[in-house]
């Protein structure tokens, strides 16, 4: 199979789906390396295609943004902060009342925004993540600002959500905002 025939199979194959599609299974598929993987995903961003990288995998923005169930689902952004060892602990509660982290950000006062998508909604998705970051190979975004950190999450319902926020509130991961974040999100 020729390039422009599998970056047009990738693209099919990620517009189909509303998870994310790791470069191993991609890779796998065409029977090729992770390397040709990595570059068809930069042809295909720049030929225009919207094209996240998640913490597992690949995903069309659309795709992110009307993630699973369509537009009828309610979305919030939680600012949180906790310390390294309580990530698990926060990202189960959006996972046991059904809701989606879509990705989480950070201000930092120097560089601005930074979003990473993450999209979890199940305790498995929380392990997997988990072991990722457990590697040492990386370190958490929030580190970056001393815990603090947001998430955008989507579930069914403005209740779902209200539920999380007073679960967040309860265990003490929900933090306030200051005057130098962005009035949206107060």
């Amino acid at each position: 199979m020729n390039g422009e025939k599998r970056r047009t199979e990738i693209i099919g194959i990620l517009t189909d789906t509303d998870r994310p599609v790791s470069g191993g299974n991609l890779a796998e598929k065409f029977n090729i390396s992770r390397q040709v993987i990595v570059q068809d995903i930069a042809l295909l961003r720049a030929q225009g295609y919207d094209i996240l990288s998640a913490n597992r995998g690949y995903m069309i923005q659309k795709n992110m943004e009307t993630a699973s169930r369509g537009d009828e689902l309610s979305r919030r952004v939680f600012k949180v902060i906790h310390k390294a060892e309580d990530t698990e602990k926060e990202l189960n509660i959006f996972a046991d009342f059904g809701a989606k982290v879509l990705d989480i950000f950070i201000y930092h006062k120097v560089y601005g925004k930074i979003t990473v998508p993450l999209v979890i909604s199940s305790r498995l998705d929380v392990k997997k993540y988990m072991e990722k970051i457990n590697t040492g190979e990386s370190s958490l975004l929030s580190n970056a600002t001393s815990g603090y950190h947001y998430h955008t999450v989507e579930a069914e319902s403005e209740e779902i959500l209200d539920l999380v926020q007073n679960e967040l509130r309860a265990k003490g991961f929900l933090a306030q905002l200051t005057d130098y974040e962005p009035v949206e999100f107060k």
